[in-house]
């Protein structure tokens, strides 16, 4: 297990979600959304890096997690459900011209983020 490389991926989780919550109360719900995004793919990296498990690409992350945990239900599937979720958010609220995120998803992502931070940490017992 990289527990460095883990430690780090679990601050920049708890960064990302702080930031995440500064931009909702600005009522900056696409950059939230964004950054609540970022919380749960360095969750999903964290939790690859503990199989001794490492990608290069967004989509392989994913795709990695959600066979490793999604699949075999080491964590509840909701989890890679909400990440491809606040992934086509984090899309929409970088690169949206004709769609936002509203302020209730970017909401929402907030709360699956921090919901998967606790899941996460329980997990590696940290």
């Amino acid at each position: 297990m990289n527990t460095v490389e883990i430690k780090k991926l679990l601050e920049r989780a708890e960064e990302s979600h702080a930031a995440a919550k500064v931009l909702l109360e600005g009522k900056l719900a696409n950059y939230s959304a964004a950054q609540s995004y970022y919380t749960m793919f360095y969750l999903a990296e964290a939790l690859l890096y503990s199989k001794n498990l490492r990608f290069s690409s967004h989509s392989a992350v994913l795709a990695a997690y959600g066979k490793e945990f999604s699949k075999t239900k080491i964590l509840d599937p909701k989890f890679h459900h909400n990440i491809l979720v606040a992934e086509k958010r984090r899309e929409t609220g970088h690169y949206g011209i004709e769609k936002e995120v509203s302020n209730e998803e970017a909401k929402e992502s907030f709360e699956w983020a921090k919901e998967f931070i606790d899941a996460v940490k329980k997990y590696l017992k940290v």
